[in-house]
């Protein structure tokens, strides 16, 4: 078996643009699908699956852990997001190729399931991006959280951390502080609350906000501080009683090791399309493993990225929980078919070989790319750039 051709088709759904991708092979109606999916890095993304394509095209879609290292080795600068994001759907869609050549879903391909089935999350608002990112009035919160606990979900995230500058002072975390109080009140202590600070805080700012939330008892606290500095991160475990999550904006194992040579956190949030795809992260699972992490992989993304996290869940001992955005656009499904089926607020193993998606690429056309909404450039009031 040989790979013919690779492919992008991009899917416009609001928030983002879908990077989805297609790898052909020689074997009549034999493809697989990945998701490379990069939030404004569209057409990068679309480049770089470009610029990998001349060393992959004649080559068995099936030696995936070869392939990879062709793709990161023979690349010699190392790879950022966009070439690891671009990796990842290349790498997602030849286990799917896998998959469907031996008529067995990819779980079985990564050892066979180890639970029988998934819990997932998701945010506030679905995928409408004000509501996800800037819910900092009670009324809102409750009433979006309200509406997450309506569709089935047990647990839920939320991201009303201030858009803070080195220190904020007292106002800035008694109001986060009681935003989280009331959120706790209404939900119930049945109900897992999340709290992402999306990077948005210092080292000194981010202890200071989860202190003064510790009662409430989040399940964590997510990237309380920037990723580039894995020390203030440990800072920040040390300094609080509330499980601390990171890993979102890292890729591959070698960035990963930093965090767990320091133990400098609870929680593992690779992201199956930026992290180097399904092999790359179970590299990074079995490390957190060693240190007691749990993975609860990141994934706001598009259809094809539910169904791969689903299969690396399923396999995956230390898994903890899924992010999933399903709201985003309601015509997600008609874009593609997946053998995604949900029991309350959890996933149930595919049957399907490969990954057990379908990709209607007629519909998919009715959806072109456009340029995201740069909705998130946010500045402090002094005018100074903001982490969002």
């Amino acid at each position: 078996m040989k790979i013919t051709d690779i492919h992008t088709l991009i899917v416009n759904a609001q928030m983002r643009n879908w990077v989805l991708v297609k790898v052909e092979t020689d074997q009549p109606g034999l493809y697989g699908w990945g998701e490379a999916t990069l939030e404004w890095k569209t057409r990068a993304v679309v480049g770089c699956v470009e610029d990998f394509k001349p060393m992959l095209v004649g080559r068995d879609p099936t030696q995936i852990e070869f392939l990879w290292q062709i793709m990161y080795r023979h690349s010699f600068w190392r790879l950022g997001i966009i070439g690891t994001s671009a990796m990842s759907g290349i790498e997602q869609a030849c286990w799917d190729v896998l998959g469907k050549s031996l008529g067995v879903p990819v779980y079985r391909l990564l050892g066979g399931r180890v639970r029988d089935k998934v819990r997932m999350y998701t945010h506030l608002g679905g995928g409408e991006m004000k509501a996800v990112y800037e819910t900092f009035a009670v009324g809102p919160l409750l009433e979006r959280a309200r509406a997450v606990i309506e569709r089935g979900y047990r647990a839920l995230k939320v991201v009303f951390v201030p858009f803070s500058q080195p220190l904020m002072g007292l106002p800035a975390v008694k109001h986060f502080a009681s935003l989280m109080g009331q959120l706790r009140e209404a939900v119930g202590p049945e109900i897992d609350i999340m709290v992402d600070f999306h990077g948005r805080t210092t080292t000194g700012q981010a202890i200071e906000y989860i202190r003064a939330i510790e009662e409430y008892h989040p399940l964590f606290c997510e990237e309380p501080v920037p990723p580039e500095n894995p020390d203030a991160l440990l800072e920040v475990r040390r300094s609080v009683r509330v499980p601390i999550a990171t890993g979102e904006r890292l890729t591959t194992r070698w960035e990963f090791r930093r965090l767990c040579e320091l133990q400098a956190c609870h929680v593992l949030q690779p992201d199956l399309g930026h992290c180097g795809g399904l092999l790359e992260a179970r590299k990074i699972a079995a490390l957190g493993e060693t240190y007691l992490m749990g993975i609860a992989p990141h994934n706001p993304n598009g259809p094809i990225a539910n169904v791969v996290a689903l299969h690396f869940d399923l396999a995956t001992p230390n898994f903890l929980i899924q992010e999933d955005m399903l709201g985003d656009v309601p015509w997600r499904f008609d874009v593609v078919q997946a053998d995604l089926r949900s029991e309350g607020d959890y996933w149930l193993p595919p049957q399907k070989p490969g990954l057990g998606v379908e990709v209607n690429e007629a519909e998919a056309r009715k959806h072109p790319f456009q340029q995201e909404v740069f909705e998130q450039m946010v500045f402090h009031p002094d005018g100074s750039v903001a982490e969002w």
